[in-house]
């Protein structure tokens, strides 16, 4: 199968329709054999029921119904295990995506690239949405060292080896070509891609989706650094944290005893010194906790081998 489209959706009755009726009419005209993964994140309207009638009129859309609403996330990780396509596209079932980037996105997976982030140059948002967007994506790329524009674009493509090599949760969806990277899949580029105005309902994000955003980007920088080895992390700078506690401990005992009879808990800095020896015995310990969770993890030795020669698969 040549392409696997996922499509993540909430409460877009309206719109799906139209987007598979488009997605249909891109493949055919460029001869491609495809699969439509419509992942129904717990809608409470009528969704589901359209996802249903269209599967039995078109083999080819498949659909994944939660019983909540778990998140986009969850809906492209699920789409993730179930798609089978040469090339995986991801995109938004608002219509704000256009099918008609699909053969592009193919061809340039298809150059040799493992991802291909959509960038939304010209943008179809009112600007209380644009201009936080632009600082998010700023910041994002400075810290992950990957020179995006547009993390937030639903827009991808993808070669299979990477979808189904990665998962994502919380809200790590704006950060896959970011996971892929400490997967090891560092061919990451970028494609203007064409921006609609939304057609039907409303945009289900709300400002909150930046705080969380940054909150999963911290925890994918520690786990993609540290996670198969948190002592070294946590046992630094409790090490650190420790020693200058000692430092300053043993500086006021000589202080006192040789320079400056003043008792030790009359002087603020024994406390300060107190309070960070306990910090960095906890740091420590939480090394030790880490490295013991590690160590009985189920994926503790797991590790994705691009080749071999010489040995049995």
């Amino acid at each position: 199968m040549d392409i696997s489209v996922i499509v993540p959706l909430y409460n877009e009755e309206e719109s799906i329709p139209e987007l598979c009726a488009w997605i249909d009419r891109v493949a055919k005209a460029h001869a491609l054999s495809y699969e439509v993964l419509l992942i129904d994140d717990g809608s409470t309207d009528r969704s589901w029921e359209i996802v249903t009638a269209l599967s039995q009129s078109n083999p080819s859309i498949k659909g994944i119904k939660f019983q909540r609403n778990y998140g986009k996330s969850a809906a492209l990780n699920e789409g993730f295990k179930a798609c089978c396509g040469e090339v995986v596209i991801t995109m938004d079932a608002d219509l704000q995506d256009s099918p008609d980037e699909i053969p592009a996105l193919r061809d340039k997976i298809r150059e040799g690239w493992d991802i291909v982030s959509g960038w939304k140059k010209k943008r179809h948002d009112p600007l209380e949405k644009r201009i936080p967007s632009k600082f998010f994506n700023w910041v994002t790329a400075k810290i992950s060292g990957i020179p995006l524009h547009d993390f937030n674009c639903g827009l991808k493509a993808y070669r299979l080896k990477v979808i189904k090599s990665i998962e994502v949760y919380g809200e790590m969806h704006r950060y896959i070509p970011l996971i892929a990277k400490w997967s090891g899949f560092r061919k990451v580029t970028e494609k203007v891609v064409e921006h609609h105005a939304r057609k039907y309902g409303k945009s289900k994000f709300g400002l909150e989706r930046y705080i969380n955003g940054f909150l999963d980007l911290s925890t994918i920088m520690f786990l993609g650094k540290f996670g198969k080895r948190p002592m070294q992390f946590f046992g630094f700078w409790g090490t650190l944290s420790f020693l200058i506690g000692l430092g300053i401990f043993t500086f006021l005992t000589i202080s006192k005893f040789f320079f400056d009879q003043t008792g030790l808990t009359q002087r603020p800095l024994f406390f300060f010194a107190i309070m960070i020896m306990i910090i960095g015995s906890q740091l420590f310990l939480t090394g030790f906790v880490g490295e013991l969770v590690t160590r009985n993890a189920p994926g503790r030795n797991h590790y994705l081998i691009e080749q071999k020669i010489g040995l049995e698969a």
